[in-house]
């Protein structure tokens, strides 16, 4: 029986993901990145249940397990300190972990194996499918042809752009900026101050999270403090310096621990990044072709605003729900399936992540305070449904 063959577009971790899962089940891969280097972000991630899972059906659980610290409930704060939404116990299996983006590059890369063949500096132009033929992309030197063809080269995907040119990218009228404060740098927070946890204001918003624990590893190679603020307007094209000094201002006053971790940044530590989404998603994820297909996976088929946390797991999701159809279907079936799957899910959980963005975009005093008096049980609702998403969504061949 001839090895089948797939062209990964895109060496992030959902191309990096689906590549060794494909290469474990028996398949030829050949991984092409646009930059030099295969480097990762020097931040980190937050993972919620269904992001385990998948990454767990794709065979990665003991790589995760290894580097991921669970993020348990710290609730919602406004910046005058008030209680929003009160922190709540949550059960193992809906609790979300954080995990440094360099550790998870370090297992992603790990758990390639020999039949992965990664080339860099290629930068694919074309896509070609229908008729009996397989598809192919090429980079204006070289056609690379496979059974399979993965898109996953991000929100401005050039394989989307073809095959699905109804999906626009647009701007979601915020930026956000990211940072990891080793535990050497990072401040000691008094046990009575709250690390975790989200505090939201007008336009604004501060989340942070512990990497693991002071004074060891903990769960992570990479340990330290990981913060993520969101600000309304685009991103600033001053120095790094000088954002980290808007971020400090901007910020002023906001409760504890929010000004002694940013004044423990420093700017080599900033990850700026405008916040995009695709509007309108694409008709299709998947698009036949002779006997194989062309399937769009992570940011290249549905990148949305980070307000729910899913981005990383619906692209694992995507991964672990190919790989499933892939075992237990032919491989034209196996791509049908994969839209017909994929995009009511996707669907589902971006009408979730636009209704939380209308909540946490709120400007304006009289809106602000009809926001803050709602927000508790809108939140609830909200949080509560997409955690029941999360931790009910299963690979395919699991639900059955």
């Amino acid at each position: 029986m001839a090895v089948r063959t797939a062209v990964v577009v895109g060496a992030g971790i959902g191309g990096l993901a689906v590549a060794g899962a494909l290469a474990r089940s028996g398949w030829q891969v050949t991984l092409l990145e646009q930059a030099d280097r295969v480097r990762p972000e020097p931040t980190a991630v937050v993972l919620w249940p269904n992001g385990v899972r998948a990454l767990r059906a794709l065979g990665l659980g003991a790589g995760l397990d290894a580097v991921a610290t669970p993020l348990p409930d710290g609730g919602i704060r406004r910046p005058d300190g008030h209680w929003l939404v009160q922190p709540r116990a949550t059960p193992p299996e809906r609790t979300p972990v954080v995990v440094h983006q360099e550790d998870l590059h370090d297992a992603f890369v790990a758990g390639l194996g020999d039949r992965v063949d990664l080339r860099t500096g290629v930068t694919v132009r074309t896509v070609r499918t229908g008729g009996n033929g397989r598809p192919w992309v090429g980079d204006g030197h070289q056609q690379h042809e496979a059974d399979l063809i993965v898109a996953a080269d991000g929100v401005e995907s050039v394989i989307r752009r073809q095959l699905a040119p109804e999906a626009g990218v647009v701007a979601s009228g915020s930026a956000t900026w990211r940072a990891v404060i080793p535990w050497y740098r990072a401040p000691r927070i008094p046990a009575d101050q709250p690390l975790g946890g989200e505090i939201l204001g007008a336009g604004y918003r501060f989340v942070s999270a512990s990497l693991g624990d002071r004074g060891s590893a903990g769960g992570t190679a990479r340990g330290g403090v990981y913060w993520v603020a969101t600000a309304a307007g685009a991103p600033r094209p001053e120095p790094a310096e000088t954002q980290l000094g808007l971020l400090r201002r901007w910020f002023a006053g906001w409760p504890a621990p929010v000004d002694a971790l940013l004044a423990a940044t420093e700017p080599a530590d900033l990850v700026q990044q405008e916040v995009r989404e695709l509007r309108p998603l694409p008709r299709q994820y998947a698009f036949r072709s002779g006997p194989g297909g062309v399937v769009l996976l992570g940011d290249a088929a549905h990148a949305m605003p980070p307000h729910l946390g899913q981005g990383a797991c619906l692209a694992f999701e995507d991964a672990a729900t190919l790989q499933s159809l892939l075992r237990e279907a032919r491989l034209p079936d196996a791509v049908t399936g994969y839209d017909r799957t994929r995009r009511p899910r996707v669907a589902a959980v971006v009408r979730q992540t636009r209704r939380m963005s209308a909540v946490l975009q709120t400007r304006g005093r009289l809106a602000l305070r009809a926001r803050d008096a709602a927000l508790g049980p809108i939140t609830t609702r909200l949080l509560g449904s997409a955690a029941s998403s999360a931790a009910q969504w299963r690979p395919p061949a699991s639900s059955a």
